[in-house]
């Protein structure tokens, strides 16, 4: 069976991806907290819903790479 190598450069742009996401739903959690005049305390108690919306995030931009991928591909001239 063959393996598949991921390279470093490809892991840390993931990486910074998801850093980036979770920077976005921390700041949506910080809106929210403003917005709807709550206690700061509650950046650190609704770290599992930030989590959350992180990983609902990363998915959603998985699955938009994966179509602009597709239609790249689709549209690309064939040799």
């Amino acid at each position: 069976m063959k393996d598949i190598v991921i390279s470093g450069r490809v892991v840390r742009r993931e990486l910074f991806i998801l850093l980036a996401l979770l920077v976005v739903a921390e700041g949506c959690n910080l809106g929210a907290i403003l917005t709807y005049h709550r206690p700061f305390t509650e950046l650190f108690t609704q770290v599992g819903f930030v989590l959350t919306l992180t990983l609902l995030l990363y998915l959603a931009t998985g699955v938009l790479r994966f179509v602009i991928w597709l239609i790249l591909r689709l549209f690309r001239k064939k040799k």
